[in-house]
């Protein structure tokens, strides 16, 4: 493991060692309360899934920042040349930002940059970062007062619910009208037949289920279709092994009959809605949105904090309740 010393402001003296996803992985297990593994796709699990399919053309970059034996954060990088970014990809990695101990990120992002500065890289490129992000929080003003050139642009929004204690008060917490449309549309729905929704875990164990999931994916919509290459099929068969532990499918049946599927995970008393699709059948009786909104309600029930619908800007998300989040770009140019 390389490793390199660097001396703060303070006079403090901290290290930065090269790591590989399998120590990663390892502190995660062995480790994992000291660090803030805030979002799902800094996971190490995900991290790997994802360089697996898509990691050609650059090189990993990992880096612990450490007081001593005791680890103060991860960098977990991609690199291309001198410049850096977040491992992952916008397109199917909702929120990115670093893995820091609380209280430590000060000290983490002095010595994260002077790594950098020694080591040659010229940029950082920095997406999907949320407005609370450590990134944002600590590194961006770093970066400036050190007299860094810092460009900011808006890199998408996600919409996310904060859950109350009971059913009845999440629709209240609705605009007249869309509380209106989410009983008139269940009511309709349950007129309609018989009506249950089922979560599953241990989807690494159903291929019928996963096999399902595919299928309406596709069938739910065109541009879905086109997204679902054999190559990402292959990532998400992959991933859905990998992220056994968090990664749930909640299944909306009409008389027995799937009418629609929803990929959520399960972590940090939240849900995160990854992906969903339905039976094009149904979709007079707005299946798709239901399927949402019945999980929102079964997250409830499950005394869950957040339902997070992640990035996009679907329309349905704030008929639901979600509340806009405006994610952003930074470029931190080394020069």
């Amino acid at each position: 493991m390389d490793q390199q010393t660097y001396t703060t402001s303070s006079s403090a003296e901290f290290s930065v060692h090269s790591e590989s996803f399998e120590t990663v992985s390892e502190y995660f297990s062995t480790h994992r309360e000291d660090l803030n593994w805030t979002w799902v796709f800094t996971l190490p699990s995900w991290i790997q899934s994802w360089w697996k399919f898509f990691g050609a053309g650059y090189e990993p970059l990992l880096l612990s920042v450490r007081d001593k034996d005791r680890i103060m954060g991860l960098a977990i990088f991609k690199q291309k040349n001198a410049a850096v970014s977040f491992l992952g990809s916008a397109d199917i990695c909702d929120y990115f930002d670093f893995v820091v101990a609380r209280g430590r990120e000060e000290d983490f992002f002095s010595t994260l940059l002077n790594h950098l500065n020694s080591t040659g890289v010229k940029q950082l490129d920095l997406r999907c970062l949320r407005p609370e992000s450590v990134a944002g929080v600590f590194l961006i003003p770093l970066a400036r007062k050190r007299g860094y050139s810092v460009e900011c642009e808006p890199d998408g929004v996600s919409f996310e619910v904060a859950l109350p204690e009971t059913w009845e008060d999440y629709l209240q917490g609705l605009s007249s009208k869309q509380r209106h449309e989410v009983r008139r549309k269940l009511r309709r729905l349950y007129d309609a037949g018989d009506v249950r929704f089922e979560v599953h875990g241990d989807l690494h164990l159903q291929t019928d289920k996963v096999d399902l999931f595919f299928s309406l994916f596709k069938e739910s919509r065109e541009d879905k279709k086109e997204f679902m290459t054999p190559r990402m099929a292959d990532f998400f068969k992959d991933m859905i092994f990998a992220m056994k532990d968090i990664l749930k499918m909640g299944v909306l049946l009409l008389d027995a009959k799937v009418a629609a599927v929803i990929l959520f995970f399960d972590y940090n008393n939240a849900y995160y809605l990854y992906n969903n699709g339905y039976d094009t059948e149904f979709s007079p009786l707005s299946i798709g949105v239901l399927s949402k909104a019945l999980a929102i309600q079964h997250a409830i029930g499950e005394k869950k904090k957040t339902f997070d619908f992640l990035k996009g800007e679907e329309v349905y998300k704030s008929r639901l309740g979600g509340r806009e989040i405006s994610l952003s770009r930074y470029r931190i140019h080394l020069e």
